[in-house]
């Protein structure tokens, strides 16, 4: 008998929905729709204007990815207004079953089951090592991190919240970036220089410093566009800072776990970028370690270019759930 999932990646921005049907051509997906978050006022709203649009199936088993760290029940978006029981959604929307995961643990669960199609090699001059960590991380509305590590017979995915770690200054330029920040964050983490709201605050740091007060406030798909237009200078520099911050702390991320196992770059910041982040000072970055870059060279990383890379993730998770 035919049984029917529910799956979603929730970020602050976007829903990423999708039906999983078991025995039916091993669980592909169906019905893959983006819907705004802030379109509607819970996550209950929004999964029911989805299935709804699905022709409201009868769902009996729901697996939800989701930017922030999930520790009980109650689960607070780290960057959206969303708060909710998790027993109170899966009552709330019929379920039998109802798994909440951070949505880097599902991107990291998704990491062994890629195709070479689904990832493109920026640097590391050997292949990854087998059954070493694995490390992900990616820059989106906010910065996502996590890793897998082999337990003896298979990997096992561990979410993080790498994202707020200290963020180190290593020039004069970057130092003056985190001073003009203080006035609005007392901590300036990864995630406030590192993803599609520190790309903003870099810019708006910068015209501070720069005296350009003649410059327009931007969104991070503004200061993108013009930074790859070549229209705006102190775009492109706040591009190129953000980049080089990502590969400085995937370096460090890294060195951590010693993922020689490879690095995953998700998120969708870098994917949109094309071919400027592969000519961007991410590697260099990466390596510039002092003593350990010799260590790095080695460590391949990768742009995840997959569209929906959670849902490989959560499909496997919710088939479990259904007794596929």
């Amino acid at each position: 008998m035919t049984a029917t999932g529910l799956i979603a990646d929730i970020g602050a921005t976007n829903a990423r929905f999708a039906l999983v049907r078991n025995g039916v051509r091993n669980g592909a997906l169906e019905n893959v729709q983006v819907l705004k978050c802030a379109d509607y006022a819970t996550i209950v709203e929004a999964a029911r204007a989805y299935l709804a649009m699905c022709g409201a199936p009868d769902v009996r088993a729901a697996s939800f990815a989701i930017a922030g760290p999930v520790t009980g029940d109650h689960f607070t978006m780290t960057n959206h207004p969303w708060d909710f029981s998790i027993e109170q959604t899966r009552l709330a929307l019929g379920l039998d079953h109802f798994t909440l995961m951070n949505d880097f643990k599902a991107v990291a669960l998704a990491i062994p089951h890629l195709h070479e199609t689904d990832r493109r090699q920026i640097g590391g001059t050997q292949t990854p090592v087998s059954e070493s960590p694995i490390a992900v991380i990616g820059p989106g509305t906010g910065l996502g991190v996590g890793s897998l590590v082999w337990d003896g017979q298979a990997y096992r995915a561990i979410p993080g919240e790498g994202g707020h770690v200290t963020m180190p200054a290593k020039t004069q330029r970057e130092f003056d970036v985190f001073q003009a920040l203080h006035d609005k964050y007392r901590h300036i983490s990864a995630e406030r220089v590192c993803s599609g709201k520190g790309l903003v605050n870099i810019y708006n740091a910068l015209r501070i410093i720069d005296h350009r007060d003649d410059l327009p406030d931007r969104s991070p798909e503004e200061i993108s566009t013009a930074a790859l237009h070549g229209s705006c200078a102190l775009c492109a520099e706040a591009l190129s800072m953000m980049i080089a911050f990502l590969g400085s702390i995937a370096g460090n991320l890294a060195l951590t776990l010693g993922a020689a196992g490879g690095v995953y770059i998700a998120g969708g910041i870098c994917a949109q970028l094309g071919e400027a982040f592969f000519q961007s000072d991410f590697r260099d970055q990466f390596e510039s370690k002092g003593r350990f870059q010799t260590y790095l060279a080695p460590i391949p990383t990768y742009l995840i270019t997959h569209p929906f890379i959670a849902f490989i993730g959560l499909k496997a998770d919710v088939e479990g759930l259904l007794g596929n």
